[in-house]
């Protein structure tokens, strides 16, 4: 008989894989769920990162696209817990909205799910994408998804979505000794609680190690890295890095949307409305500390800008 199982969603993706590597520690410590499995999905079981969870004790892999999956074979796997991190792509609500309700007739019992940035969250955002998780979380407020329960999590904006910039900047340097223009999508002098995903993949492992997780039902919580950081800030970072001033440095560079756009010629309109995404941080709505409480609580998120950055320079 198979066991009953917690799924990863997105378990090779930058929150799904630090969860799935840090959960099989978790569960020996619970009262209910020592025994249960971890399914760890993947769109390609040959792939590194898919290998190397494979070989971590009680998990398991499966190769699937998860907006096939149908409330039979979330049944067949004794799922009972499952942990979501989608696209947001324009097709995100039809996809996601479609596997929560198969998930709710399987009879699956918790589900911790990945949003965006509190502020945006709100049905008159500008921009698409915070509007759907808006609809979902809505979605699943309704009395027909009493049955299961749920957790929102609403990070802040990712490390890795604001530094590359900054690790070009420094790789160039070291290899030609010229720089090239720094561009950072976040303001020069407006704080902002940045974080790092694998922080936020750790705090979702402890919610489904939770042998209750009533106090989080049908919760949003916000996260935030340990401190705010400013675009002046990531630029002497990489002064300190290059031994050099920044000759050129553009803030609130939100020039990425456009070649977004281009890779999808039949939704233009709605990717560039992806430009209106970082106002609240430039607002200052986006600081360290709106984290929930709860956050702070379970697992406070550790890692710093300039740990993330030095990890996104190793790596590349």
């Amino acid at each position: 008989m198979t066991p009953p199982t917690i799924l990863i969603v997105g378990a090779t993706g930058n929150t799904g894989f630090p969860l799935t590597t840090y959960l099989p520690s978790l569960l020996p410590r619970t009262n209910t769920l020592r025994h249960y499995r971890i399914l760890a999905l993947t769109r390609n079981q040959a792939s590194p990162s898919a290998q190397e969870l494979a070989k971590l004790p009680g998990v398991e892999t499966a190769e699937h696209n998860w907006t096939e999956l149908d409330d039979t074979w979330l049944r067949s796997q004794n799922v009972k817990r499952i942990f979501i991190a989608s696209h947001n792509e324009p097709s995100q609500f039809a996809e996601e909205g479609q596997f929560l309700g198969n998930a709710l007739r399987a009879g699956v019992g918790y589900v911790v799910r990945i949003s965006t940035t509190a502020a945006n969250v709100k049905p008159d955002h500008p921009a698409y994408y915070p509007r759907t998780h808006w609809a979902i979380e809505q979605m699943l407020d309704q009395p027909e998804f009493e049955a299961m329960k749920w957790t929102s999590l609403q990070p802040n904006i990712f490390f890795n979505f604001v530094l590359p910039g900054a690790v070009e900047v420094i790789k160039e340097f070291k290899k030609t000794g010229k720089q090239i223009p720094l561009a950072l999508m976040i303001a020069e002098d407006v704080p902002v609680g940045l974080i790092d995903p694998g922080d936020v993949g750790i705090l979702a492992a402890h919610l489904l190690a939770q042998d209750d997780v009533a106090e989080y039902n049908r919760a949003r919580l916000v996260l935030n890295g340990p401190g705010d950081v400013t675009g002046a800030q990531v630029a002497e970072m990489v002064e300190e890095r290059i031994g050099a001033k920044i000759e050129k440095v553009t803030y609130r560079d939100v020039g990425f949307v456009e070649r977004m756009a281009e890779q999808v010629p039949q939704a233009k309109n709605l990717i560039r409305s992806v430009r209106f995404a970082p106002v609240t941080a430039w607002e200052g709505l986006c600081k360290a500390e709106t984290t929930s409480k709860e956050v702070l609580g379970l697992a406070a998120p550790r890692t710093t800008a300039a740990q993330a950055l030095d990890a996104l320079l190793a790596g590349s």
